[in-house]
């Protein structure tokens, strides 16, 4: 017995066995998040993949811009897609610093979904985890700036470890963007996550980049929740179609 539990737990690691596999039914508002590693995109081709939005990759850190970002923001922008940017965040620099580089980088475009702040662990940082009250204090900066120019409440997206880490009882307010492959992510709390990204390794039409595999997200909820989400979240006012590139 504790054999097959083993085995079927390396099963379900090696991706082998996919048990978190969300149903259409349960789950009908679909989409992907891209970066350069997808390559070149024909998004007329993957906007007719079953999906509803798409989270761009924009920038790192303080300094680093994706290099598909400018041509998948603007190609992107020509379905029906809602989609919004992304920002990883860097744990060596200042939130208020990684927040102008964004906002340098993404336009502010009315409809555009709510910028969203990946935070994650890199590098030495898996083993080394940097401070909890100062890397909050910088996410809380970082967040704070992208609000109030964008004017609307940012989303985070976690890993299940960098949830419990930083943002678990400090960041409630924000919608969540968890990352788990292996299992539905209710994290003893059904219903908190707002978008979950539940598979690393689907293959879809529409992309030709050394990168095979594009990440699968659902929202948490149907037709009637996903148009409240997006009376919420989505930027409105200006409509300012500029990209201005960091000096």
């Amino acid at each position: 017995m504790l054999l097959n539990t083993i085995l079927f737990g390396i099963l379900i690691y090696q991706k082998k066995i996919k048990i978190n596999h969300p149903t259409e039914t349960d789950y009908p508002v679909r989409g992907v998040d891209v970066s350069y590693y997808q390559g070149d995109i024909d998004w007329k081709v993957l906007a007719d993949e079953n999906i509803d939005f798409a989270f761009i990759k924009a920038t790192e850190g303080s300094g680093h811009i994706d290099t598909k970002f400018e041509e998948n923001w603007e190609q992107s922008g020509k379905t029906d897609l809602k989609r919004g940017a992304y920002h990883f965040f860097s744990f060596e620099s200042r939130g208020e610093a990684q927040a102008e580089h964004f906002i340098s980088v993404v336009p502010k475009e009315e409809g555009m979904l709510s910028p969203v702040v990946d935070i994650e662990f890199y590098g030495n940082r898996f083993y080394n985890k940097p401070d909890v009250e100062e890397t909050r204090a910088e996410l809380q900066s970082l967040l704070d700036v992208l609000e109030a120019y964008y004017g609307v409440k940012p989303l985070i997206y976690a890993t299940e470890s960098s949830y419990s880490t930083y943002i678990r009882g400090a960041f409630d307010e924000y919608p969540l963007w968890i990352r788990n492959v292996y299992f539905s992510p209710n994290m003893g709390m059904p219903g908190k996550w707002t978008f979950w990204q539940y598979d690393s390794e689907a293959r879809l039409r529409g992309y030709s980049g050394e990168e095979e595999y594009i990440d699968l997200n659902v929202f948490h909820g149907k037709e009637a929740e996903w148009m409240n989400f997006l009376e919420n979240h989505t930027v409105s006012g200006d409509h300012d179609t500029t990209l201005i590139q960091s000096q």
